[in-house]
C-alpha cells in the first residue's frame, strides 16, 4: 500500500471532511477527488431494520481492501486513495463506509472510485446482521453486487 492511500476498519465514525482535506493536501497535481459515502438504511428486501452490526476478519479484511486499491492504482493514474469501513452495531443513517480517490483527472477518480465499492462489496469479508421486528437474520449477498463488480473483469 503506498503511502497516499489510507485503509481502515473501525467502529467510529469518519468525518468526510477531514479525510477529503488529507487527501487534497497530498499533491497540488490533484485534480479530482471522487468520493462515496455509504450509509445504513432503514429497509432491507421490504422489511423495517431497526439495527445492524457489521463483523469482519481482522487482517484479513484489510488485506482484502489493500489488494483492491492496489488493483485500482493498477488501473487507472491515482494519486491517492481512502477507504474508511465501519464495524459494530450501526443504526439507520450512520455512515458505513468512505471511497475517495484521488487523481489528476475526474474520469479516472469516478472510474476508480466506483470500482473499489463494486469490488469491496463482493470481495472484502464483511458480514451483516440485521435486527428486525420479526428478528435477526443474516444478510444474503446480492446478483446485483456481483453483476456490478463483473463488469469490471478484462
Amino acid at each position: 500500500m503506498a503511502e497516499r492511500d489510507r485503509i481502515a476498519v473501525q467502529t467510529a465514525a469518519f468525518d468526510v471532511g477531514a479525510e477529503t482535506a488529507r487527501l487534497a493536501a497530498l499533491d497540488r497535481g490533484i485534480g479530482a477527488i471522487a468520493s462515496f459515502v455509504g450509509l445504513m438504511r432503514d429497509q432491507n428486501n421490504g422489511d423495517a431494520v431497526q439495527a445492524m452490526t457489521l463483523e469482519h476478519y481482522p487482517g484479513m479484511t484489510e488485506s482484502a481492501l489493500a489488494d483492491i486499491v492496489a488493483e485500482a492504482h493498477g488501473r487507472w493514474a491515482l494519486m491517492g486513495t481512502t477507504v474508511i469501513h465501519r464495524v459494530g452495531p450501526l443504526h439507520p443513517g450512520d455512515p458505513i463506509v468512505l471511497v475517495l480517490t484521488a487523481s489528476a483527472h475526474r474520469g479516472e477518480a469516478f472510474a476508480a472510485c466506483e470500482f473499489i465499492m463494486d469490488y469491496l462489496k463482493t470481495r472484502a469479508p464483511f458480514w451483516k446482521h440485521e435486527t428486525t421486528a420479526s428478528g435477526g437474520r443474516w444478510v444474503e449477498a446480492r446478483d446485483s453486487d456481483d453483476n456490478a463488480a463483473a463488469r469490471w473483469n478484462r
